[in-house]
């Protein structure tokens, strides 16, 4: 039986999959994501997402099953922002947030029996300043450490985000109605 695998160990991404009744198996795989010279982060995040699925079929070794992947990245500032590498890093990365061009794009992708979907979800965020009393705090929580752009709107985060345009799932790091439309074009059993 053909079952769905989820090309990530991402806990976020594996419990928004499980919120909207899914439950894929994880597969780890490593890719280099550094990002290219001139590359936009549209085709950052596509390009990993793709890489990412890709690693996933040949690990399983066929592609019989659903190898579903995503790449997420923030922009802001004219920046591709990656995770902080320190705290001085995500001090910087958080002085970009309030910019007006901040974004949050995913990347997912999909494969199954030799057919290969992607697409890219682009989420524009409105965050306020972060006060610097609580830059440290923050930092502290252990939340911005592992993230793209060094927050987690699901988390205390939250208390700097005024606005989203868009798919929040998508900021959280999976844009569930479009992944779901990616599994309906493949055919996957949403409701199975």
């Amino acid at each position: 039986m053909a079952r769905l695998h989820l090309a990530s160990t991402s806990p976020r991404r594996h419990e928004l999959l499980r919120q909207i009744g899914l439950s894929p198996l994880p597969l780890m795989v490593a890719v280099d994501e550094s990002v290219l010279p001139g590359e936009s982060a549209a085709d950052y995040v596509r390009r990993l997402a793709v890489a990412k699925a890709e690693a996933g079929v040949h690990r399983l070794g066929h592609d019989q099953d659903w190898v579903l992947a995503a790449d997420t990245t923030v922009f802001a500032g004219g920046e591709i922002l990656g995770k902080p590498a320190d705290f001085d890093d995500a001090r910087r990365i958080w002085a970009l947030l309030p910019s007006s061009d901040h974004q949050v794009l995913t990347g997912v992708a999909l494969i199954h029996q030799g057919r290969t979907l992607a697409q890219v979800v682009t989420t524009r965020v409105i965050f306020q300043a972060m006060p610097d009393a609580e830059q440290q705090a923050y930092w502290r929580s252990g939340e911005p450490q592992d993230k793209a752009g060094g927050y987690a709107i699901q988390g205390r985060a939250a208390l700097y985000v005024a606005a989203i345009e868009g798919s929040y799932s998508n900021v959280v790091g999976l844009p569930l109605a479009e992944t779901a439309e990616l599994l309906r074009r493949c055919q996957f059993p949403l409701w199975e």
